[in-house]
């Protein structure tokens, strides 16, 4: 629970007015400023002598002065809560107390109480000065203890929290002098302490601190720079003291207020005085503008008198040596009738019943008119020939009651105009309209516009659409003429069609549950009922007919070439085919029926346009010349199909034509002509490459290997000296093998073919390894060694022969 400062005063007046009895009870709290969004202030309940849910049956209402609700009542448990963070110094600024004035409101019978909340201040501002530095010029002759003014600090804060004391940097020249003033506010003065020497400190930096009496305590610092100059026998004097002046309030910019003056007795440019504002608040600097070379005072703001009643500055002259004097300036604003009267609405009862009692109030404002004296004096009025009259209550609050009987069939509402005027010169005045209803009892049925409706509904439309809407009127008021729309279960052409139509109970809007589709449902009828909120209830019914409408909703769809198919469709044309040759033929099909399942073909984009053309009827693909060796060898052919709807529907699907030269042709196998893209091509490239390094890697392994084993076979070879091996002396070249009628199978040939060609042409046959069987037993056999050694050589070479075979 959050503490708070509360007072009463027990203030109860009694006033009778009619059967209705106003009291008035004025009850005081205090908040801190900067409180959180959803504090307690205080529970009124207690304070108002009222019990638990009395505020929320009596329609308690808390009225606000201004536009913005700082605070919210709870009806229900009658706690006063903060509705928006309160910042003090926005909302009073230096006015103390700073009190928000509210008003609750309550009813049945009429009562009124005011609450005054006062905003506490604490310390959120640190004081502050309204320059980093100031800089001072003192000549080196100026007495001691002269009083050199300095610009005091600004603390937004109030109280305690606000500027409590200033400090000056040590030094042995200058002290300080602190004087309060009757505003609470404080003077702070440099004074000279010891004779200044130019020759020997011809300057000074000091800092001075102002602090404020706050928790947690905060400063403020300047840096003070003094400039030794030389001797300045005079100071300026104003001619006056005191300058006193009226302004009217919202007078124009530029318009001239007073005007200052000093003299000073010196010459040259010690005599030379320049004006300046000293210690005045920031808002004031605002509102005037001093010449500093003429010492005019001139309008600068908005001046409002209900902002501020008076001005007091302080000015200063200052010649050229850094000699000043000073002066006070008080500025006092008159009002002038420059504020209508506000009338605000606090309660109202904008429909009443016809059988309503006599002095029943109808309504609750209040009149304020923010001038003062005569200006802000007001009276209201209202219409004579109206069944309504006023009562004035307390503190400018007025109350709207009957005067007359009420009869709703001669006049069923009222636009009461309330007129305000303020008793100034001139006279200002401001209106506001009351609307008011007069109910009556249910004695009208509801009557629908036309007895059969009619509503159109495109196929395949989204769910919840809005089809159309149904409206019927009745002619009582309040909820004996609200209309509550329905539809009925029975009576239904097509099965299931509640379905799908909902319609909304209040606004008569009828909407699709689910997409239709005109294929299978082409229209269907329900039944509308309309009822009135009346005891007892009042109802009528009336018809609606949908009707479902076709639309273009399929597109074509290609059975040849087969649509979204992975693989692509090749088409195998000979060059040799001469214009008008039949390619091939397309086919698609559309879902839809009549017109809109009329195609037509056409070719959308080709390799070569000029060379194919397709009937836009019958999808045949023909050549339109013969063909020439430019021709590509792989043609590309985008054809679109199109149905005859609104808007059209177009599939589209790609064929592609390979030029062959018959169709015995290798070509015949099927090749994906796709193109490839210029990232696929590299990455082949790359892995052609690969593939070339693997083959000449294996390739030089098995070279190695071949001559490895070679050399192993030759050592082999000359161990066996005493048996050498016997080999035939000759063998015819058209020698066969007796058994097989082939090559001798003493013999291996390595098959070359030709790379990349698709017909695996042979290129060479060479024998790889020389094999020397052993000599037949049949056959004779030379045993001398010698000669062994010699034909050794001669069957090598002959080995190495090579026979080559295209």
């Amino acid at each position: 629970m959050e503490e708070y400062f509360r007072s009463r005063q027990g203030l109860y007046i009694l006033l009778l007015f009619s059967v209705s009895e106003v009291f008035c009870v004025s009850i005081q709290y205090s908040v801190p400023e900067e409180k959180k969004s959803g504090s307690l202030v205080a529970n009124v309940l207690k304070d108002l002598k009222l019990g638990i849910g009395e505020l929320s049956a009596r329609r308690a209402q808390l009225v606000s002065k201004g536009s913005k609700q700082y605070f919210h009542l709870d009806t229900q448990s009658g706690n006063l809560l903060i509705n928006d963070k309160i910042d003090r110094e926005a909302l009073c600024g230096q006015t103390e107390p700073c009190l928000l004035l509210l008003q609750i409101v309550l009813e049945d019978p009429l009562e009124f109480y005011s609450v005054d909340i006062r905003i506490e201040d604490v310390n959120d501002h640190p004081p502050r000065f309204s320059k980093k530095e100031f800089d001072l010029e003192v000549p080196e002759n100026v007495p001691r203890n002269m009083k050199l003014p300095l610009e005091s600090a600004k603390d937004e804060d109030l109280g305690k929290n606000t500027i409590q004391n200033y400090t000056l940097s040590p030094n042995e020249h200058f002290r300080l002098d602190v004087e309060n003033n009757k505003d609470g506010s404080m003077y702070v003065d440099l004074i000279v302490e010891k004779a200044l020497d130019r020759g020997k400190d011809p300057f000074f930096g000091l800092t001075l601190t102002a602090v404020d009496g706050g928790i947690p305590q905060r400063t403020g610092t300047v840096k003070i720079n003094i400039k030794v100059l030389d001797n300045n026998d005079n100071s300026p004097h104003f001619t006056q003291s005191e300058y006193k002046v009226r302004l009217k309030e919202n007078s124009p910019r530029d318009t001239l207020v007073t005007k200052v003056e000093a003299r000073d007795l010196d010459f040259g440019s010690n005599a030379e005085i320049k004006y300046f504002f000293h210690r005045v608040p920031d808002e004031v600097l605002g509102l005037f503008h001093l010449n500093e070379m003429t010492g005019d005072i001139t309008v600068f703001g908005e001046i409002d008198y209900e902002k501020e009643t008076s001005y007091d500055m302080s000015i200063k002259a200052t010649d050229g040596g850094g000699l000043s004097g000073h002066c006070k300036a008080f500025i006092e604003v008159e009002d002038v009738n420059d504020n209508a009267p506000e009338v605000s609405i606090i309660s109202l009862k904008n429909i009443i019943p016809e059988d309503s009692p006599l002095e029943t109030v109808v309504a609750l404002f209040s009149v304020t008119d923010e001038d003062s004296g005569d200006n802000g004096k007001t009276s209201c009025s209202v219409e004579m020939t109206l069944p309504f009259v006023l009562k004035a209550t307390k503190n400018n609050f007025y109350q709207l009651v009957i005067q007359t009987p009420l009869d709703r069939e001669n006049v069923s509402e009222y636009n009461v105009t309330i007129t305000a005027i303020d008793r100034g010169s001139p006279r200002l005045t401001s209106t506001s309209i009351i609307h008011i209803q007069i109910s009556d009892v249910n004695d009208n049925t509801p009557v629908f516009e036309k007895s059969l409706f009619e509503m159109r509904l495109q196929e395949n439309n989204i769910p919840g659409l809005l089809i159309g809407s149904v409206h019927a009127i009745d002619l009582d008021t309040e909820q004996n003429g609200k209309v509550s729309y329905s539809v009925l279960p029975g009576n239904i052409t097509v099965n299931h069609a509640a379905s799908y139509i909902s319609i909304n109970s209040e606004t008569g809007n009828m909407y699709a549950l689910r997409s239709l589709d005109y294929e299978q449902i082409k229209d269907f009828k329900i039944t509308v009922r309309a009822t009135d909120g009346g005891i007892p209830s009042l109802s009528s019914d009336a018809f609606v007919r949908v009707m479902v409408i076709d639309e273009n909703d399929n597109p074509p769809f290609f059975l040849y070439p087969l649509q979204n198919s992975t693989f692509p469709c090749n088409e195998l044309l000979p060059k040799m085919a001469e214009g008008g040759y039949l390619i091939t033929k397309v086919v698609a099909v559309d879902g839809d029926s009549g017109q809109n399942s009329w195609l037509s073909y056409e070719i959308l984009k080709a390799t070569d346009p000029g060379l194919f053309s397709i009937g836009a009827q019958n999808g045949e693909v023909k050549t339109r010349r013969p063909l020439t060796e430019r021709d590509s060898s792989k043609q590309r052919l985008v054809i679109v199909a199109k149905d005859n709807g609104v808007p059209p529907q177009t599939s589209t699907v790609m064929l592609n034509i390979l030029l062959v030269d018959g169709f015995s042709d290798p070509y015949l196998k099927v090749v994906d002509v796709r193109q490839q893209d210029p990232e696929d091509e590299g990455t082949l490239t790359m892995y052609l490459v690969i593939c070339l390094a693997s083959v000449s890697f294996v390739f030089l392994l098995c070279i190695v290997s071949f001559v490895g084993i070679k050399m192993c076979k030759k050592d082999h070879g000359s161990s066996f000296i005493v048996a050498p091996p016997q080999f035939p002396p000759a063998i015819p070249e058209n020698y066969t093998d007796s058994q097989s009628g082939s090559l001798s199978r003493n013999y291996q040939y390595d098959v070359c073919l030709t790379n990349g060609s698709l017909s695996s042409e042979f290129r060479f046959l060479r024998p790889l390894i020389p094999v020397f069987s052993v000599a037949d037993p049949n056959l004779p056999v030379n045993h001398n060694n010698s000669s062994v050694s010699q034909d050794l050589p001669n069957c090598l070479d002959s080995s190495q022969s090579e026979v080559q075979v295209r």
